[in-house]
């Protein structure tokens, strides 16, 4: 016995055969041709469709872009370093945010320093040397790079820097950690540059895809920018000399490159952690530019 869909679809056979040809045979030329122009319709309205959906697929598609996503829109590299850093440190090193913000220029712990919005794009290397400082077995060596042009002499900020580093508050004090400030040419793990606004915005771009709008400093793979606003014009949520806060521009961006990552105040009338963004806020805090107290404890604050 066959299933039901053979027995439905089984052709007839005898005077019902005859019967089924007959009336197949009577059937008229317009009936086909009504099913003929039905298909033609379906197949125009699938047509019509299509060209609907093509269009819409193309403007919903094409309106995606870089401004709608709210990533900031990739700003050029104007600058070229001097040479490429070459690693030897294992020391971590950690993505940074901006550790600084914008300030007025009125400020009277501002420099004299000339700050022109954009530079040459190109760095000179200081060719000053310094000593080992801290107790750590491996130095972590760096060069200082000044934006060819600049009101801002790479030997002196070179000896600045170095002075920082190897200050009783800084992060020398413990004992696993040394520095040495190297000349041209020289091997080294890290690179400060020192940049006008514009050239420290692409730096920061290149590194870490981030938009410092003109006013911010950075830590990136393998060196630190520091915006030649900031060091001459500091912040305006710090207060003291100008050298200050340089002290907390380093100690900031090289405590990234040590491991640590940002905090917040940890009381009212305390000393702000070095690795506290201070210019966005104090909080209660006081402003500090070293990792360590005059006791020698570190200054830290709950993860921000």
């Amino acid at each position: 016995m066959h299933p039901a869909r053979q027995r439905r679809s089984a052709p007839p056979h005898g005077s019902r055969a005859a019967a089924h040809r007959a009336a197949r045979g009577r059937r008229s030329p317009g009936r086909r041709g009504r099913r003929g122009r039905r298909s033609t319709g379906l197949l125009v309205g699938l047509l019509v469709v299509l060209g609907l959906m093509v269009p819409a697929a193309y403007f919903l598609g094409g309106a995606r872009s870089d401004a709608s996503s709210g990533t900031p829109a990739p700003q050029p590299t104007t600058t070229t370093p001097a040479h490429r850093p070459t690693p030897t440190s294992s020391a971590p090193s950690v993505p940074a945010s901006p550790s600084t913000s914008p300030s007025t220029s009125s400020s009277p712990r501002s420099s004299r320093i000339r700050v022109p919005t954009k530079g040459s794009g190109t760095f000179t290397t200081a060719r000053a040397t310094g000593k080992k400082v801290g107790r750590g077995a491996r130095p972590l060596r760096y060069v200082v790079q000044v934006e060819t042009g600049l009101d801002v002499s790479p030997s002196r900020a070179a000896k600045e820097i170095d002075g920082i580093l190897a200050a009783p508050r800084g992060w020398t004090h413990n004992p696993g950690i040394a520095f040495q400030l190297v000349g041209a040419g020289a091997p080294h793990d890290i690179t400060i540059k020192i940049a006008t606004p514009t050239t420290a915005d692409a730096l920061c771009w290149a590194g870490i895809r981030q938009d410092t709008g003109g006013e911010y400093n950075c830590e990136v793979p393998g060196g630190v920018v520091v915006n030649l606003r900031r060091w001459a014009e500091g912040s305006h949520t710090f207060t003291g000399p100008i050298h200050d806060y340089r002290a907390l521009i380093i100690n900031h961006e090289m405590g990234h490159f040590l491991g640590h990552s940002h905090q917040t105040c940890g009381g009212v009338g305390r000393p702000a952690p070095v690795m506290m963004q201070q210019i966005k806020g104090l909080h209660g805090c006081v402003p500090n530019a070293w990792p360590y107290d005059t006791h020698g404890n570190l200054i830290t604050g709950p993860p921000a």
